[in-house]
């Protein structure tokens, strides 16, 4: 559990890096922005003053300067217009557009929604009014960052869910490799005390008379679950079944084994429904799910095993009074590395969602959990009946 929870908390502090990264680039282009805005704030008032020079046809001197400054404003668009609102000059403005009325017009009212005009006084009765836009660098400045972080966050999105299916992959890899390893070294002990067993039979006379049996079971439980490690990994091959039945069959031999402190209520369907099922991998789901029913009561208490159709799906609870789950770990329980013992590798409950999930196409969720008095987990089935 403290894996689990320190991987959640990096992703957390890479995430909060991530956004403190973003909100620092945006707040330095802005400045950057704004500083800009403001020197060519700067720029069109001297162009106005010297285009106001320009045109004072009383004013005498050299008018070099005047026109140096005009013609150097090759990227802010700009227009004046007189004490009658009209539009009597434009620059870098598209030249064939400006032609058109309606264009200027349009223009005009865009620049005004930008910024507030500069007034220039052409005499003491009359002023003109100069309106600007932003030049294309300006505009570049601004949605550069907005362009550039869509794109990174793109990436990153990509990135994480190639990182994902490639950490998934491995994942499975892993419990594939760790699966028939585990299968091909149980093969050898298996086959050994097959031969003993054999060999008791026919040379003991004095052992109790369901000895043998009990040692064939346990036998039998462990060429069963060495057949199960050795399915992991290849695509289950599905039968139909009687689903109360093979519940009975594992719900049996675990209270053979747990009678003494543990009970376990069956309420069954009446109807026998039937179900497309890999039976070996789903009596390890559903003593999974027992064990760890136990696991919360410490050993003691009592389990109800129920199980009903409706609707075409056949419901199967595993309902304990046990410790119970926290609401917020509803889906993290199901997740690989999650667990609240001291001794695990969390790895049951994962692989019961993947048997259930992606093997039988089914569902498998908490129901409902009220701490020391009822944790209930649902499977949900197709039926086919």
């Amino acid at each position: 559990m403290q894996n689990y929870q320190l991987k959640k908390y990096i992703k957390f502090v890479l995430l909060l890096m991530a956004l403190a990264i973003a909100g620092l680039t945006l707040f330095f282009s802005n400045r950057l922005a704004n500083e800009i805005a403001k020197e060519e704030k700067k720029k069109i008032e001297i162009w106005a003053m010297a285009e106001k020079n320009l045109n004072d046809m009383d004013a005498d001197g050299d008018f070099t300067f005047h026109l140096q400054v005009i013609q150097s404003n090759t990227t802010i668009p700009a227009l004046i217009v007189n004490e009658k609102g009209e539009i009597i000059a434009h620059r870098n403005l598209d030249s064939s557009k400006a032609l058109n009325p309606l264009y200027l017009v349009s223009k005009l009212q865009e620049f005004k929604n930008l910024h507030q005009a500069i007034i220039v006084p052409v005499d003491e009765n009359m002023n003109h009014k100069v309106y600007y836009g932003q030049s294309q660098m300006l505009s570049n400045i601004k949605y550069y960052p907005t362009v550039a972080l869509a794109l990174v966050s793109l990436f990153i999105l990509v990135s994480y869910f190639a990182f994902n299916y490639s950490r998934r992959a491995e994942e499975n890899r892993v419990w594939v490799g760790l699966a028939k390893e585990t299968a091909h070294q149980l093969g050898t002990p298996i086959s050994s005390l097959m031969g003993w067993i054999q060999y008791l039979e026919l040379e003991t006379q004095n052992l109790p008379e369901d000895c043998i049996a009990e040692m064939q079971k346990d036998l039998q439980r462990l060429t069963v679950i060495t057949e199960r490690f050795s399915k992991i990994g290849s695509e289950p091959e599905l039968k139909l079944a009687l689903v109360n039945a093979e519940i009975t069959t594992v719900l049996d031999y675990l209270e053979a084994r747990f009678k003494r402190h543990v009970t376990i209520s069956r309420n069954l369907s009446k109807q026998e429904p039937k179900a497309l099922l890999n039976v070996n991998l789903f009596h390890w789901v559903i003593e999974n799910l027992v064990k760890n029913s136990i696991d919360a009561m410490h050993g003691k208490g009592t389990i109800w095993v129920s199980s009903w159709v409706k609707n075409g799906k056949i419901v199967i609870e595993i309902a304990d009074h046990g410790h119970g789950i926290p609401q917020n770990k509803f889906k993290t329980i199901f997740k690989p590395g999650y667990t609240t013992k001291k001794r695990g590798w969390g790895l049951g409950l994962s692989l019961a969602y993947r048997i259930i999930k992606q093997y039988h196409k089914g569902l498998i969720y908490v129901n409902q959990s009220i701490p020391n008095k009822k944790t209930s987990i649902r499977i949900s089935l197709r039926s086919e009946q």
